[in-house]
């Protein structure tokens, strides 16, 4: 159970780039939320419905296990969204993508209040009634799916790997996903979280200017858990071999990867992985609204 009582919230975990770990972050972080309050719901809004696949609901995902496009039926037509959701584990349950959510943006195009749906029809009718909190996996790329999803949580988390193209990402997400929806509407960052880190930080590698540019970058920084933070006077210990912590940072586990395989998230999977403190001071910042140092 979590420290203070909970304040239902849905949360959005996007970044505009693929192959950054957003779906294994949403999957863990739900799963950690579920952990500590019971009940908690993943929405996958992503059309390449990784989520989904991940989590072995193929027959969803391609419309076989209900003959409709699911996702259309509650954000287009009103449909009633429990009749659509499915268990992943021990109170973590799942409203899965549907293949042809492609459709589902167009049609939020031409539909009236079209960036609103998702809320009105779903997290809204959902929130604080069943679930204490829900995460949603956004697509990776700008369009009224994103807009929903930013609309319907009015936060995001943003998860960052060490490979090319993450300062892109970042900036990218931060200037065309946040600045552009705050002008009309309130959404805050809750978190920028690295994943995947395998390199050692005391040498030039791309885990260390990763974690350099988030740390010392001001407006980001305040952002980063503390279990990826470094202070100015960690990076001197770095660079002076005093430091003596853990690494920061999500780092990289075949654990983590075997889960995914096998279909389940990571506490199910492996409920003694040293990774599952920094999903679950992820979850703490959920359920508080902000990083707190």
């Amino acid at each position: 159970m979590s420290d203070e009582a909970p304040t239902p919230r849905a949360v959005s975990v996007g970044v505009l780039k693929g192959g950054f770990g957003k779906t294994t972050t949403a999957i863990n972080l739900g799963r950690e939320l579920a952990h500590r309050n019971e009940r908690a719901l993943l929405i996958d809004l992503d059309d390449n419905g990784h989520m989904t696949l991940i989590l072995g609901h193929d027959d969803a995902y391609r419309g076989e296990r209900w003959n409709t496009n699911h996702a259309a039926d509650v954000l287009l037509d009103g449909a009633d969204p429990h009749d659509y959701i499915t268990n992943v584990s021990d109170g973590l349950d799942l409203f899965p993508a549907h293949v042809d959510l492609e459709d589902v943006q167009s049609g939020l195009k031409e539909a009236t209040m079209g960036t609103t749906r998702l809320k009105e029809e779903l997290v809204g009718e959902l929130l604080g009634e069943t679930y204490d909190y829900i995460v949603i996996d956004c697509p990776a790329n700008r369009g009224k799916l994103n807009d929903n999803a930013m609309y319907a949580t009015g936060n995001i988390i943003i998860p960052l790997r060490p490979e090319n193209g993450y300062e892109t990402g970042l900036t990218n997400t931060v200037q065309r996903l946040v600045m552009e929806a705050r002008e009309y509407f309130d959404l805050d960052i809750l978190a920028v979280t690295p994943t995947d880190l395998s390199d050692r930080i005391d040498q030039d590698t791309r885990d260390r200017r990763l974690l350099r540019e988030m740390t010392t970058r001001e407006a980001v920084a305040k952002h980063v858990p503390n279990y990826a933070y470094l202070s100015p006077e960690d990076w001197e210990n770095v660079d002076n071999g005093a430091y003596d912590h853990d690494l920061p940072g999500i780092r990289h586990r075949a654990t983590i990867d075997n889960a995914n395989d096998e279909g389940v998230p990571l506490r199910d999977y492996d409920p003694g992985c040293d990774q599952l403190q920094c999903y679950d001071e992820l979850a703490k910042i959920v359920e508080t609204g902000e990083v707190r140092r």
